[in-house]
């Protein structure tokens, strides 16, 4: 009997020790990565993307294009809201299409190199390998990183839990998190497909933004309508609303709230004006940011958005870029005016 007990304990012992035999350290993981990420030519890739904020989740779903060494092409769509955005990277520069109001704006920028993108493979791969204090845990199916993010406008959002799949390294999910280690914006990838063939034309500044106007239709003209009026959520310490005021516009009508107090910053709302499909990019001194809900244009001292048929300018020479973006992710405290 004793025996029995032996021979099974010290078989045991030999499949642990094999099982250790295969398994792949952090570094033969981050040199894997580092092959692949030269190996890599294109890839397409679909995922769900959920952030906290506000008063409820805004769930967008993101379709991923990417081909060596510098083309994107980033759709994100909140069905709920009808919001469609679409971010678009050639030669020519750096594109944001929001369709519906045939509105497109050009950026001089280095996106995405500037900042972590936790929808972009080659931006999750980057800060796994530049991060020196990564920590590692391997699970049956799934290699796990957590490391610092890069995120020069939200500090508030240090780490992110990276999960890849131990079969091919596709990414499986991301969960950026703040200071408490909550999740304020997670990442479900359902498919990811490398070095996938693209059309000559799959990265065409024109062609995508008449494919983007086609999947989704102009906002219709809502004269009469009441403008649904938001207000921030999440305001700097020490900082209140202490004027709204309402103005003529060209649209209907245009609120002003000003808040003062540590620190002071303005917040304007009016009705979105519907361009003309010929309308030409508006060229911005800045760098395009994402809120969750929408995609914004972040400039020394103004971050301006479109919203549910809604333009929106916060302007500010006191706020950091860091405030600025957390006030403009709150703005969705709502009352009609």
């Amino acid at each position: 009997m004793r025996g029995n007990v032996f021979s099974v304990f010290l078989c045991a012992v030999l499949l642990v020790a094999l099982a250790g035999c295969g398994a792949k350290s952090q570094e033969d993981v981050m040199k894997a990565l580092d092959e692949k990420m030269d190996e890599m030519t294109s890839y397409q890739a679909e995922a769900k993307m959920t952030f906290q904020t506000g008063d409820k989740p805004q769930v967008y779903d993101v379709e991923i294009w990417y081909k060596h060494p510098s083309y994107y092409r980033v759709s994100l769509k909140n069905a709920d809201k009808n919001q469609s955005q679409m971010i678009l990277r050639n030669d020519e520069g750096v594109f944001v299409f929001t369709p519906a109001l045939n509105k497109s704006f050009r950026f001089q920028s280095d996106w995405p190199k500037n900042s972590s993108q936790a929808y972009l493979y080659e931006s999750l791969v980057k800060d796994i390998l530049s991060d020196s204090k990564a920590s590692f845990k391997a699970t049956k199916k799934h290699y796990v990183f957590e490391t610092k993010t890069n995120y020069p406008n939200s500090s508030m959002i240090p780490k992110q839990e990276i999960t890849l799949n131990k079969k091919d390294l596709s990414p499986v999910s991301v969960k950026v998190m703040d200071t408490d280690r909550n999740a304020l914006l997670t990442v479900r990838f359902s498919k990811v497909e490398f070095n996938k063939k693209f059309d000559d034309d799959a990265f065409d500044t024109s062609k995508n933004m008449t494919g983007a106007r086609l999947e989704v239709p102009t906002m219709a003209k809502a004269e009469g309508q009441a403008l649904e009026v938001m207000y921030p959520v999440d305001l700097p310490e020490g900082v209140k609303q202490v004027e709204e005021k309402e103005v003529a516009a060209e649209n209907g009508k245009r609120i002003i709230m000003t808040f003062g107090g540590e620190k002071s910053f303005t917040l304007v709302e009016e009705k979105a004006e519907v361009l003309p499909a010929t309308s030409t990019p508006t060229l911005v001194n800045g760098e395009p940011v994402d809120l969750g809900f929408a995609i914004g244009a972040l400039t020394d001292q103004t971050l301006t958005w479109s919203y549910k048929g809604v333009d929106f300018t916060l302007a500010s020479t006191d706020l950091t870029p860091d405030e600025m973006v957390m006030v403009a992710r709150s703005v969705q405290g709502k009352a009609t005016k």
